[in-house]
């Protein structure tokens, strides 16, 4: 059976039981560049690479306030993003108003899956093409959501959406016995660390590539953007498999026939 056959509206389903409009936004989260959420007992923490269209663009932003004890990191379509993102405030918003009191994280990440919902149901709508990392702190303690285009959300330890993510989760799951109990600074480093897996080895992280979202006990959220992210990089040491391509490089420019020597003669 042709698959065009049935995807063209959200409201129908293949014969194998699946619906091509969610998964095709699905995809487009899967595009978006990698970011990286995790926590601890005292705190949450969002990294994010950051992308340019161009080089005379500027980079993106990827983390967004939300409220002074949650903030969001985004995959996807950005415009996407931003609506959900005002919705979330208007709510917190809300929530202050009404009841004097910040809105749970739990009850705020219900009412986003509420949200987007409803465009998975309904004829002539399109699900929302991003997802989401949220961090946030409340009377429960620190916590990391993710939401997907399909309404689904779930209630992580550590989690890494968007391109080639999943380097960044195997190494959150090496390490997700750490998370639990480490100070701000260790918990930050481990999230640069995961998110530089998701890097091609050519690539490095760096204060205008990374943008970092710290929300906690005592501490409302914030985001740290272009020089204040250089603290954090710092401490960070290089990845061996960079020593070793570099290494591997070096012997290949010097012996080998195809090595840049040889090239630059060809040229």
């Amino acid at each position: 059976m042709f698959r065009n056959q049935y995807d063209n509206d959200v409201t129908v389903w293949s014969p194998q039981g699946r619906i091509h409009q969610i998964e095709y936004a699905m995809e487009a989260v899967k595009q978006g560049s990698a970011t990286v959420g995790l926590k601890s007992r005292t705190h949450a923490v969002l990294v994010a690479l950051k992308r340019a269209q161009s080089e005379l663009a500027a980079h993106q932003k990827k983390i967004l306030n939300v409220d002074n004890h949650v903030g969001i990191s985004i995959a996807g379509l950005t415009a996407d993003a931003r609506l959900l993102c005002n919705f979330m405030r208007q709510e917190c918003l809300d929530s202050r108003f009404v009841f004097d009191r910040p809105l749970p994280v739990s009850r705020l990440v219900s009412l986003v899956g509420s949200k987007t919902q409803v465009p998975t149901q309904r004829y002539g709508r399109r699900p929302y093409g991003v997802g989401l990392l949220i961090a946030g702190y409340d009377d429960m303690g620190p916590h990391i959501f993710q939401t997907c285009p399909s309404a689904n959300y779930f209630d992580c330890k550590a989690m890494s959406i968007g391109a080639r993510s999943q380097s960044a989760r195997t190494y959150l799951e090496r390490h997700m016995s750490e998370f639990t109990e480490c100070n701000l600074n260790e918990l930050v480093k481990h999230g640069l660390r995961a998110l530089r897996e998701t890097l091609p080895a050519e690539q490095d992280l760096t204060t205008k590539n990374v943008s970092i979202g710290i929300v906690g006990k005592d501490l409302e959220f914030m985001i740290y953007d272009d020089d204040e992210v250089a603290p954090f990089l710092e401490g960070l040491e290089e990845r061996p498999q960079r020593k070793v391509t570099g290494f591997h490089r070096e012997i290949v420019s010097l012996g080998h026939p195809g090595g840049a020597n040889s090239s630059a003669a060809t040229m």
